[in-house]
């Protein structure tokens, strides 16, 4: 359920009937409303899931990558991600109690997720060791914020600039 909503979210908003994620889902409304008695209940899970997913990847990039390839890679996944919430942006920032505990969770998720990607890219001489993880994924999600007419390829484009940031330096402290 909570892909065929991120789905459906993706593509027409949180406000999107429930009948087009029951029928992605293949169930009924009532099997979505035992589960998700609220919208806020579900728009809030479909977040921590995609969260997970994302800062998941992380280990994955670094076991089969060298470390800048792994953080170069993991960057761009984080790009991605914050390109495709933005349909979940409203609601996240409605101010509504039940979307309270999400920036936390976010940041208890991701900050160690990308501290250890960063640490090892140091450690290994390839991007300089002065990088902060909270400085790094805002950079990031403010460059994933859509720009006129570009679409996503921009988002992937500044992190590779940001990537040679990172490398300017490296291994000379």
């Amino acid at each position: 359920m909570l892909t065929a909503a991120a789905e459906v979210f993706a593509a027409s908003g949180v406000d999107a009937p429930v009948r087009q994620i029951t029928a992605r889902a293949g169930v009924g409304a009532g099997t979505l409303y035992r589960h998700f008695p609220q919208r806020s209940d579900l728009i809030a899970a479909v977040f921590r899931h995609e969260v997970d997913a994302c800062a998941d990847a992380a280990p994955a990039f670094a076991a089969q990558y060298d470390p800048a390839d792994a953080l170069a890679r993991w960057l761009r996944r984080f790009a991605g991600f914050i390109a495709t919430k933005r349909g979940l942006s409203a609601a996240l920032h409605s101010g509504d109690p039940a979307y309270g505990s999400l920036p936390s969770y976010f940041q208890d998720r991701f900050i160690p997720v990308l501290g250890g990607l960063l640490d090892a890219a140091a450690a290994a001489g390839q991007i300089r060791g002065d990088a902060d993880p909270m400085d790094l994924l805002r950079a990031v999600a403010n460059l994933a914020l859509p720009v006129g007419d570009e679409n996503d390829d921009h988002a992937q484009r500044m992190v590779v600039l940001l990537m040679d940031g990172l490398r300017y330096g490296a291994g000379a402290e």
